[in-house]
């Protein structure tokens, strides 16, 4: 039994990885307090038996271990995987787990696989997923690496899957929306001429989830700590119902110089909370 599959999320060695020296100091209980809230028995227990699986075909049977019942709006906005174009799709990020894996196993299928995420480092534990990701953690090196790993991304023959936002979705003054997008899309869709597909995903995490972002967001700022409760709100969302909107294609073209690229992605962004409207329609 391979060792790295078996216990692929190993929180004592994450944080090891995270903390170096420091990480002898994390009491005991709050070790394993975090194997709780991030369901390691469980989720290892998924990839071991799904070690067989790599990229498209582990997200499907990712979306079929969440049971998750996807409604799919605009699949024919979707452009032909043999135009020989290359693209970038842009999306929200409502949910933080669910979200991301069903829409590499929709894009996945459709492209036979040519696609890549940027994700944040930590999800490179996941062995499946490792062969269509880019991984970025933007507070240690790899943070300094950022622009060379986008660049690559986008220089590659794969379609380019985005969640500009970085972050999952918050609660504001009750409404469930992304923070403001960053402008890297725009400006690298720009300079490599790939047209822009706009993505709605629905779908919402727990108050109590909202709460810990907010004061984390507000009060902990260099450290996310509700990104540490986004597994157990993924086992939370088993089961449930989501609407995935494709939008038109947006042509590179159309983010001139008229606004900058920080203005463009806010546009986007608006776009895409109108494919929300449009869907509910």
């Amino acid at each position: 039994m391979s060792e790295e599959i078996e216990k692929a999320i190993n929180i004592e060695k994450i944080l090891a990885n995270k903390m170096g020296g420091k990480a002898k100091f994390v009491p005991g209980f709050v070790v394993n307090w975090l194997k709780k809230i991030a369901h390691e028995d469980e989720v290892n227990q998924f990839l071991w038996e799904s070690r067989d699986a790599q990229g498209t075909e582990w997200l499907t049977r990712c979306v079929d271990y969440l049971q998750m019942k996807l409604t799919i709006e605009g699949m024919d906005n979707l452009p032909d995987k043999n135009d020989g174009k290359l693209y970038t799709f842009v999306s929200n990020h409502p949910l933080g787990g669910q979200d991301g894996v069903a829409l590499g196993a929709i894009i996945g299928r459709h492209y036979d696989g040519r696609f890549r995420y940027l994700v944040n480092d930590l999800l490179l534990y996941l062995p499946g997923l490792r062969p269509v990701s880019i991984g970025i953690n933007k507070t240690g090196k790899q943070g300094r690496d950022f622009p060379r790993m986008v660049e690559t991304g986008f220089q590659s023959d794969n379609h380019m899957l985005m969640f500009p936002a970085g972050l999952n979705s918050r609660k504001k003054d009750g409404v469930i929306r992304d923070l403001p997008w960053k402008k890297t899309f725009i400006s690298k869709s720009v300079e490599y001429r790939r047209d822009v597909v706009p993505i709605h995903f629905s779908g919402r995490n727990s108050d109590r989830f909202y709460r810990i972002a907010n004061f984390s967001d507000r009060y902990v700022r260099k450290v996310n700590i509700a990104m540490l409760f986004l597994v157990d709100e993924m086992y939370r969302n088993v089961g449930k119902s989501f609407t995935v909107t494709f939008g038109k294609p947006i042509p590179w073209q159309t983010f001139d110089k008229s606004k900058t690229p920080a203005e463009w992605a806010q546009w986007v962004e608006s776009k895409v909370y109108e494919l929300d409207k449009e869907a509910e329609a």
